[in-house]
């Protein structure tokens, strides 16, 4: 344990003998009795500090909490300029013996601790920590994980202060109005120091991706890497930093090749909500850094937004709030059906109601006029200028809010006709954040109207790679089918309809270019009952509104899917 006197300069400088005479009372009637009480032994007085040696950590902390409580009474009346207040520092190490003297790494640490102490506070080391964990009535706050001067490893801190020896714990914090996330350091298990820049730098991405996430809180990272090296309590952490969610997970390196796992945990619960592990090559570690981070934000996004349409619908009516509405909405747009759509609408004008600059909230409710257009709900033209304002206003409260504007774009190109603008609106929701799945989607659909097949494939599988069980992976296969349809690729665009109607049977764009494939490529019975089943989904779908309902911009590809419906079977 090392001492140390706040401010001996001043004090000495105002009252030399007077601080001294001070100090050898209070070490007198102090610091000795309280010393041999918990079987310590004072090494050595260094001027305005001492060292003091003890059998054990919980004696060390106990002694130090009762010397500074003793202090604390021996101050009282003393003017505030004329008081005698220590720091403390505890560490747990071995140490060098020579004589009555005692030297290391044990004794520097303590010493190099002490400063971080407030006046009047004691700080322990992680190992002290350890020990002590337990047996003493007191809980220490951590100070997280610190580079000591001339200390070679970082050091886990806790401090806490003296005076009735009372807890000290931060109060927990209120849960943010929308999805709150902490990433974690992830834990090094291969044992080589060399991987620890790669695991820290994995996190790091991960932070920054999840950042460019409007609709998400992300705890920083200079707060994230305070847990760096301990080991945590999942429902403290969320207490501390105010979460809901968190995600932690570790990296190993084996020869040339290395596995990172992560999993996302409810800090409310402890409940795991989502885990995968990924593995590479060591060839080009960067590129298999950028790969995991998209792997690992397009995963837990979606699963984030889940968790959190699940806990909205907890919650009572009466104590909804605009957030609350654009869940709600989010859970019955994702239904699909006709009823589902106009309680998502509904949902999201009362989230406009509460807040009208929700961004996402205008972007969404233009999302649900697309949804009706290809369904076939859309039946007042009104819808059409009612999908302008709301795209307008989606594009001025959300100029930095990639879901907002990919939505809005998406319902600019498909409802209002203006594919050029809305793939524009796509494009910049990519440049906002490049992992978002549903960017990447809609942007397939963009590209796919304005003839640009090939993009399209590769924005369509980049939606799928990014978030492979998102609740409309339906329609991105629709779109890799449409894209294949449309470069004349039949059994491909075939197998990809089929895929997206397994995923959602009743889902009008894959049913029409499943029927036009089966016509060109002869299978007219088939083509005949996929008529059959759109008219189930839309009965007033036929050839007359074709150019409405697929708004293609290359007239070669409105005559491809205008041929192989009408050999299908649908009506002029």
């Amino acid at each position: 344990m090392v001492a140390d006197v706040v401010g001996y300069s001043r004090l000495m400088e105002a009252d030399e003998t007077g601080t001294l005479a001070t100090l050898r009372e209070r070490r007198k009637a102090v610091l000795e009795p309280v010393v041999k009480a918990h079987g310590g032994r004072i090494v050595k007085v260094m001027g305005d500090g001492v060292l003091v040696e003890f059998a054990s950590a919980v004696n060390a902390v106990q002694g130090a909490l009762e010397l500074q409580k003793k202090m604390a009474e021996a101050n009282e009346g003393v003017a505030e300029g004329r008081r005698i207040l220590l720091r403390i520092g505890i560490n747990l190490g071995d140490v060098i013996g020579e004589g009555s003297d005692i030297y290391g790494d044990g004794v520097n640490i303590a010493a190099r601790l002490e400063p971080l102490a407030e006046p009047g506070g004691v700080v322990i080391s992680g190992a002290v920590h350890d020990q002590v964990r337990g047996k003493v009535d007191v809980i220490f706050e951590d100070a997280g994980t610190q580079q000591l001067k001339n200390i070679a490893m970082p050091v886990r801190v806790s401090r806490v202060q003296a005076g009735a020896q009372k807890v000290l714990t931060k109060p927990a914090l209120a849960l943010p109005d929308k999805p709150s996330i902490v990433v974690l350091p992830f834990q090094n298990m291969s044992g080589d120091p060399e991987q620890e820049y790669f695991a820290d730098g994995m996190v790091e991405e991960i932070i920054t991706a999840l950042s460019r996430f409007k609709a998400l809180f992300v705890i920083a990272r200079n707060s994230s890497f305070t847990y760096k090296g301990r080991a945590v309590d999942v429902k403290q952490v969320g207490q501390e930093l105010g979460v809901q969610y968190m995600l932690e997970g570790s990296v190993r390196k084996a020869g040339n090749r290395v596995r990172i796992t992560g999993q996302l945990v409810d800090t409310t619960t402890g409940a795991n909500l989502w885990g995968d592990r990924f593995e590479g090559g060591l060839e080009d570690i960067f590129e298999l850094q950028d790969q995991v981070t998209a792997s690992v934000v397009g995963a837990i996004a979606p699963k984030l937004e889940q968790a959190e349409m699940a806990r909205s619908k907890r919650k009572p009516t009466e104590n909804l709030d605009a957030y609350d509405y654009y869940l709600r909405g989010m859970a019955a747009l994702f239904k699909w059906t006709k009823e589902a759509n106009q309680e998502a609408l509904d949902c999201f004008n009362r989230a406009i109601e509460n807040d009208r600059t929700f961004a996402s909230a205008y972007g969404m409710a233009a999302r649900c006029m697309a949804q009706r257009k290809t369904s076939g709900w859309m039946i007042a033209e009104s819808e059409i200028s009612q999908t302008a304002e709301l795209v307008s206003r989606a594009a001025d409260q959300g100029r930095d809010d990639a879901v907002a504007l990919c939505s809005a774009g998406f319902a600019l190109g498909y409802v209002v006709g203006d594919i050029e603008g809305g793939n524009a609106m796509i494009d910049k929701a990519l440049d906002l954040n490049p992992n978002l799945a549903w960017a990447w989607y809609f942007g397939a659909w963009a590209k796919i109207w304005l003839g640009q097949l090939e993009t399209a494939l590769d924005r369509a599988g980049r939606a799928l790679r990014l978030s492979p069980y998102d609740a409309h992976s339906f329609n991105m296969k629709g779109a890799v089918s449409y894209a294949h349809f449309f470069a004349g690729r039949y059994p491909e665009a075939l197998s990809w309809a089929e895929a997206a109607l397994r995923d959602r049977p009743n889902h009008p764009a894959a049913l029409r270019v499943l029927a036009a494939t089966h016509a060109l490529m002869g299978r007219k019975e088939q083509a005949a009952q996929a008529i059959q089943r759109i008219h189930e989904v839309d009965p007033n779908f036929k050839l007359s509104n074709l150019r409405y309902i697929i708004p293609v911009r290359r007239p070669e590809d409105i005559a491809r899917i205008e041929a192989g419906l009408r050999e299908a079977g649908l009506p002029e």
